[in-house]
């Protein structure tokens, strides 16, 4: 493979650098939080922005740049590194981690800048090859459009905090914020890809195109009625929004799942992360409806602190983002090497099949654990409400939901890297 940086694999391997880094970061403000030793407050923001901007938005790049030349069939004759739009994605997450170290929040949305010139390249490089392409742009191309819109506009509410830091407290611009980013940018965008690559993974056709369709308009639409909700400080709007949403989220994965089920596929690490990553979307969206329906009254009806907040959000960070990356690239990894090291299709099935074979070793451990993981966190914010924090029941589950996280996130990583260094030669040779 070449060494030319800016490769969307490069994109890709890189995004999933910094998702592993902040996540041994999450693990560490986990702990020092049930132990009562919390880590400094600018951490937090440090580990959030380095493993979404970092990690999901460059992840999300990379994919568009594999994905949208075959949508619009455009591939012939494009340069296949970008190092320049890797520099600069790779340097905005630095920067903003290093402005939330130093309180420089100016830094911090400088960096937002170049994070919006990076997806404004992407957008108009999409356009450009949009108006040449004689193929009309596919359903999974409105939902990348969509995407990048929420993230704009996720992005003007990041920069309006970034440069006004301290002068009042942002609450209804730091939800649409969040929510913009991660619910309108970051799941769109795994829905309009999952449209295709869940297929692809299970050589079968997508269930029903319709029902894909109505996800792709119904969606959107939830998510503005939410951040009306937060706007106009009311409850009700917001569970509308997130009844909305909820209703697009079971369609999707009822497509998905039916797709499966017509499927002769046997399963696969990639399938397996993919299909669990959309149980928790359904799972979040649930619990979203339950956290707002907490607030209806003046006094919650369920005590809701930092455990819990961390519990619901990472519901949706680790258990759908993180389980579909995961999923994603045991599926794009091992293809894009072969393509890239074998170029003789004839001789390329043995070296694939190989490195599939890897990807797939232990998988059932590696799914259970990032999943039990993920529950874990739930279970261990739910204890808060019975015993204190001291209690060995919330210490067993803490270092529990530690172990279990690790272990998934270390194996994957290991299997990676086998994949990334082992060379085709011996394979093929072996085969020959």
């Amino acid at each position: 493979m070449s060494r030319l940086p800016g490769r969307p694999l490069t994109f890709l391997l890189t995004g999933f650098s910094w998702l592993l880094l902040s996540s041994l970061v999450g693990l560490a403000i986990l702990i020092g939080l049930v132990r009562g030793t919390p880590l400094p407050h600018w951490i937090r923001h440090a580990h959030v922005h380095a493993a979404l901007v970092g990690g999901v938005a460059q992840m999300i790049l990379g994919a568009l740049l594999i994905f949208i030349s075959p949508l619009l069939l455009t591939g012939q004759n494009r340069r296949e590194s970008h190092p320049l739009l890797f520099l600069t994605i790779n340097g905005s997450a630095l920067g903003m981690v290093a402005g939330f170290g130093f309180h420089n929040y100016t830094l911090v949305g400088i960096s937002g800048a170049f994070v919006i010139a990076s997806f404004l390249w992407i957008a108009r490089d999409t356009w450009l090859q949009a108006r040449t392409s004689l193929n009309a742009p596919p359903m999974n191309l409105w939902f990348y459009a969509l995407a990048i819109l929420a993230l704009f506009a996720g992005l003007a509410c990041g920069e309006t905090m970034a440069f006004a830091w301290g002068q009042q407290s942002f609450g209804y611009i730091r939800l649409a914020h969040i929510h913009l980013n991660i619910l309108g940018f970051i799941t769109l965008a795994i829905i309009g890809t999952m449209h295709n690559l869940l297929p692809t993974v299970l050589n079968a056709p997508l269930a029903s195109p319709r029902h894909a369709r109505i996800v792709m308009w119904l969606f959107p639409l939830g998510l503005a009625v939410l951040i009306g909700g937060f706007l106009n400080s009311s409850v009700m709007i917001e569970m509308a929004g997130g009844g909305i949403l909820l209703l697009c989220a079971l369609l999707y994965a009822m497509n998905l799942f039916r797709t499966w089920m017509a499927s002769t596929h046997h399963g696969s690490a990639a399938s397996d992360h993919l299909l669990v990553g959309t149980f928790f979307l359904v799972l979040t969206l649930v619990l979203g409806i339950l956290v707002a329906a907490n607030n209806l009254s003046a006094t919650p009806l369920m005590p809701f602190g930092s455990l819990h907040l961390i519990a619901y959000t990472h519901m949706a960070l680790i258990g759908f983002i993180l389980q579909t990356i995961v999923g994603a690239l045991s599926h794009l990894v091992p293809v894009t090497l072969a393509v890239r090291r074998v170029p003789s299709p004839k001789k390329r099935g043995p070296y694939l099949t190989h490195l599939t074979g890897v990807i797939d070793r232990w998988r059932t451990i590696q799914v259970a654990s990032l999943s039990l993981g993920t529950m874990g966190l739930a279970l261990l914010a739910s204890l808060t409400w019975n015993v204190p924090l001291s209690s060995p029941y919330i210490q067993a589950a803490m270092w529990s939901t530690f172990g279990l996280l690790l272990t998934g996130l270390i194996l994957f990583s290991v299997k990676l890297v086998t994949v990334l260094l082992t060379d085709p030669e011996p394979v093929t040779a072996s085969h020959a």
